[in-house]
């Protein structure tokens, strides 16, 4: 990868070419999915802080509440100093045109850089989306029309997406890197350089269970990805996140970070959230295999603690739970055959 740096304030990010976009993009993108749990002039500040000290990717969605909606108020006056990605979760040609339509509006935008295709977990969602009469389809014809410059595909299967990308038919990928969820690094990632795609990582935190902090935004930064979007709500976050990325990774760090992923990634989660969709006690079981290895390890950040006290009843619901005794209805929709079982109720037995 080019790389140049910036220096901000005393501190730098690194920047890189995005994949063939001709656009160079800050190592820390911003993401916006948890601006609507603030208040709008927090969200203001720490959005134009980001874009004063080098941040300039700014990632959203469609499906992120109003998140839209306050990046155009709070930056759009700001449009030629970031990339801005968004997505649309839609997979029919209308309902993804008309989607494109709104974000525009919510923007205050009159193109959007990178729009990408939300959220495809299956076989089925891609088919619908990438069919004549697609979501695609009007990804498509927005690039045309100069709305949309370039197209992207999101996803939680970084097998499946491996081969999706593999198709010729999208820019750029989005996947989860992160100390817990090593794994777009077997194929996807490799798949992605090898076509010169733009390549993002989520989720550094895993949804804000994982630290320490520092660590945690550094591991995807040792790797081959353009940039990171760190969920990020007020000036101090977005301090924290670009001093993560102030110093080179040397060999030792790099080496060091690996193994705590090939030790904190041991339940092979990937977060596909088939097994979710199935449970009969609403449990979020990708959250609880997930942060299993880190729980008993280490610790996790409040957001991590204060989950687990939340969904504590449910999840010790789980060892009672009488359909689910003989053969658990998450175990076998799981790609990738985990004891999850096993996993909640041993969560479960934390609270004993």
């Amino acid at each position: 990868m080019c790389m140049i740096s910036a220096w901000n304030g005393g501190m730098s990010l690194r920047y890189s070419e995005f994949g063939s976009t001709g656009y160079r993009v800050s190592s820390l993108g911003f993401g916006a999915m948890n601006l609507p749990g603030v208040p709008l002039e927090q969200a203001k500040e720490a959005l134009n802080y980001a874009l004063d000290n080098g941040i300039n990717y700014i990632d959203t969605a469609a499906a992120y509440r109003n998140s839209e909606e306050i990046i155009g108020e709070s930056i759009s006056h700001r449009r030629h100093e970031f990339f801005l990605a968004t997505k649309t979760g839609e997979r029919s040609y209308k309902n993804a045109k008309e989607q494109i339509e709104r974000s525009l509006q919510r923007l205050k935008t009159d193109y959007i850089d990178l729009i990408q295709i939300h959220y495809v977990n299956n076989v089925n969602e891609y088919k619908k989306a990438m069919a004549e009469g697609g979501a695609y389809q009007a990804a498509l014809e927005a690039k045309r029309e100069g709305k949309v410059r370039f197209i992207g595909i999101s996803g939680h299967r970084p097998d499946l997406l491996a081969k999706w990308i593999s198709k010729d038919a999208f820019d750029q990928v989005l996947f989860h890197l992160s100390l817990v969820q090593p794994f777009a690094l077997e194929e996807l990632i490799p798949a992605a350089t090898r076509l010169g795609m733009g390549k993002t990582a989520m989720k550094p935190l895993s949804g804000g269970f994982v630290q320490p902090i520092d660590k945690a935004i550094r591991y995807p930064y040792a790797h081959d990805v353009h940039t990171i979007i760190s969920g990020m709500v007020s000036v101090e976050q977005v301090k924290q996140n670009i001093a993560a990325m102030e110093a080179d990774m040397n060999p030792e760090e790099k080496a060091e970070l690996d193994q705590m992923a090939a030790e904190l990634g041991a339940h092979n989660c990937r977060r596909c959230n088939y097994c979710e969709d199935v449970c009969p006690l609403e449990i979020r079981i990708p959250d609880v295999m997930i942060s299993s290895v880190i729980r008993e390890q280490q610790s996790l950040l409040p957001h991590g603690e204060k989950w687990f006290e939340k969904n504590k009843q449910k999840i010790t619901s789980c060892a009672d739970y009488e359909p689910c005794r003989e053969k658990p209805l998450c175990e076998p929709v799981c790609p990738y055959h985990l004891p999850m079982q096993h996993t909640v109720q041993k969560a479960g037995r934390l609270y004993a």
